[in-house]
């Protein structure tokens, strides 16, 4: 896979994942209204790209203010910083772990601020270890995962949870890819996902850049593919869980997880921890972003509805923890009652920022 993300001659590079398939274009940020701009405009996307994305933008632009006559003034790092984390983490309200990388960066500012060019080194280092640990944390939820597939199994997906929306390997692609790896037949069948259609431009292209079988559908197809058994899995990733189990990951997927359960067809959630926000007790709390009309109206840079057509255009929706048959984290897979298993993780009682992510800024 090409890198995603990657921190190059004091500059943040992301490969640009509006112009997939056809081209691999990579932007270059040099600021962090460059970085913001681009989470906004969706040239990086996928909950935990979106957070390591964050992390790098908020060190890039502390970097920046070295150029600043007042620097030296007092008050003006610390007011600074709060804009610099303002502008990245106003830009996507779901995705929890924009919040919780911003957070991870906060308590190295805390630390720190007193000693600039250190500050500068330790924030981009926390942004370079966030991106190595979220690797990390993607193949343990592979290996996690796979435990849920055999041989013979055709998993269908929704969106794209592999290595474009993450630091590479990625979450429900991810559990795909260990199965494969570990020898195991299996194939994907890939829901177009409109209006974006990340299952159809990036699910599908980088399934096929690893050689693994994959077949797209439209996203109205979903539910005869499983009548006619085609599907033995639904592997989806994540933007935000709460403390139930409740989840909200790009739209249409409640939609796979009422049919899923239709048919008997188990339903999972590969996502890492950062992803679970304990401090929003149910998906009523999770934030929905809307976005601009014209991804409905328009398709490939045509319009198909007139120009006036009033849209409704929500970017997630949120799938009841009832549906969910398991939820695959790198700590190891949780089983309903998802709340109860949750409240259990290790990983989540360790960790030590205690903030609500994204409060406030929905």
């Amino acid at each position: 896979m090409y890198p995603v993300i990657e921190w190059k001659d004091h500059a943040l590079v992301m490969l640009d994942q509006r112009r997939l398939p056809g081209e691999k274009k990579f932007v270059v940020h040099r600021d962090h209204h460059d970085v913001a701009r681009s989470i906004r405009d969706m040239v990086i996307r996928g909950a935990p790209a979106i957070g390591i994305a964050a992390a790098y933008g908020i060190a890039l632009g502390v970097s920046r203010l070295e150029a600043s006559p007042d620097l030296g003034r007092p008050g003006f790092l610390e007011k600074a910083f709060r804009d610099i984390v303002s502008t990245i983490t106003t830009t996507r309200p779901t995705a929890v772990n924009l919040f919780w990388a911003a957070a991870r960066i906060e308590a190295v500012f805390a630390q720190s601020r007193n000693d600039f060019p250190r500050l500068c080194r330790e924030l981009l280092a926390a942004a370079q270890s966030l991106d190595r640990e979220d690797y990390e944390v993607n193949r343990a939820i592979g290996r996690n995962g796979r435990k849920l597939l055999k041989s013979g199994d055709t998993v269908l997906t929704h969106c794209n949870a592999g290595a474009l929306a993450t630091a590479g390997y990625g979450t429900a692609l991810g559990v795909v890819r260990a199965a494969v790896e570990n020898g195991m037949k299996v194939s994907v069948i890939a829901g177009e996902t409109r209006p974006y259609l990340q299952g159809a431009r990036l699910t599908v292209w980088e399934l096929q850049e690893d050689g693994i079988p994959v077949t797209l559908i439209t996203d109205s197809m979903a539910g005869y593919v499983m009548k006619r058994k085609m599907a033995q899995a639904v592997i989806v990733g994540a933007d935000r869980v709460a403390a139930n189990g409740d989840t909200a990951n790009k739209i249409g997927t409640y939609s796979l997880a009422v049919l899923a359960r239709h048919h008997g067809i188990p339903f999972f959630v590969a996502a890492p921890l950062s992803t679970i926000d304990p401090a929003t007790a149910d998906g009523d709390g999770i934030p929905i972003e809307e976005r601009d009309g014209d991804e409905v109206r328009m398709f490939m840079g045509r319009a198909t509805a007139r120009p006036q057509t009033a849209v409704y255009n929500p970017a997630f929706d949120v799938t009841p923890a009832a549906l969910i048959s398991a939820l695959i984290t790198e700590e190891r897979i949780l089983y309903p009652p998802l709340g109860k298993a949750i409240a259990a993780l290790r990983g989540l009682r360790r960790r030590s920022t205690s903030a609500r992510p994204g409060g406030g800024r929905s």
